[in-house]
């Protein structure tokens, strides 16, 4: 027993250094190694989606080496800075201009089509417009011009698209080819007009209002002063016999004076008076 625990005592020590200072035989790697691999996958993940970036923002496109493509907008058009602005709700309208530099071979024009895209990712369609078939062959050392016309919508005001305007095309081998003539950011802006259709009709409906109620207003003035002049005809106006500074009364008898003040008309009832009475005093008078 005791031997043991001299063997325990003197074989332990050994064993706790060479595991402490010894390599770990089931370690496979280090962090360093680790990191250094976690690095390596990261740049190469990176480089795949910048690659992949660079694809997408670049339509896939083939052009012959023996064909020429030009553009040009005829209207409307007018440039701001270096950004082409498109009116909305107006047709825009361009030729597409193909030249054969070939020697040998003919070729097909064959359809243009265009489409805005978002403008911060070209893979993105927003509007497809129709693809006009026009199949036109051009020989060698000849040129060809076609047009082309779309209509922005009128949602489309104020925002940025891209527009994409491609021309499909083959050589005599029936190699077809698919260029984009025009590939750029545009603007569709809004043209303010003088006067449009809701405006007209919404001062036809003010005007007829205003004259509505002239009319209402002259009825109602016109059977007003009827009304008045009716009832001041109605009105019976009574003037009787008074003195006036023009009238001379002293050469008039003062009798026929009080008899003129005792009539019916001035208001008095007279006695009733015997001939005999009427008589003599007639006498009286004269």
């Amino acid at each position: 027993m005791k031997k043991f625990l001299v063997f325990l005592l003197l074989v332990l020590p050994a064993v706790l250094l060479t595991v402490n200072t010894g390599p770990n035989p089931f370690a496979y790697a280090t962090e360093d190694e680790l990191d250094e691999e976690l690095v390596d996958v990261e740049t190469e993940d990176g480089a795949v989606v910048a690659d992949e970036a660079e694809s997408e923002d670049e339509p896939e496109t083939t052009k012959s080496p023996d064909a020429d493509t030009f553009l040009l907008f005829t209207r409307p058009l007018h440039a701001s800075g270096s950004q082409l602005e498109l009116p909305a709700g107006y047709a825009v309208e361009f030729l597409v201009g193909f030249a054969n530099k070939g020697q040998f071979e003919d070729f097909v024009v064959e359809t243009v089509e265009a489409s805005f895209r978002y403008s911060m990712d070209f893979n993105y369609y927003i509007q497809n417009f129709s693809a006009v078939a026009f199949n036109r062959e051009v020989k060698p050392g000849h040129e060809a011009t076609v047009s082309y016309s779309f209509l922005p919508s009128e949602s489309f005001a104020g925002r940025p698209f891209g527009l994409n305007i491609a021309l499909n095309y083959r050589d005599s081998r029936g190699n077809q080819f698919s260029e984009a003539v025009f590939n750029e950011t545009i603007q569709i802006t809004e043209i303010d007009e003088g006067l449009d259709g809701e405006t007209f009709f919404l001062y036809v409906f003010l005007a007829a209002i205003v004259i509505l109620l002239l009319v209402l207003g002259q009825q109602f003035l016109g059977s007003y002063g009827k009304r008045k002049r009716t009832t001041t005809t109605r009105k019976v106006v009574e003037t009787g016999t008074s003195n006036s500074k023009d009238v001379d009364y002293e050469w008039i008898p003062a009798e026929t004076l009080k008899q003129l003040q005792n009539s019916p008309k001035s208001g008095k009832v007279s006695p009733k008076q015997s001939p005999r009475q009427r008589k003599a005093k007639a006498q009286a008078a004269s």
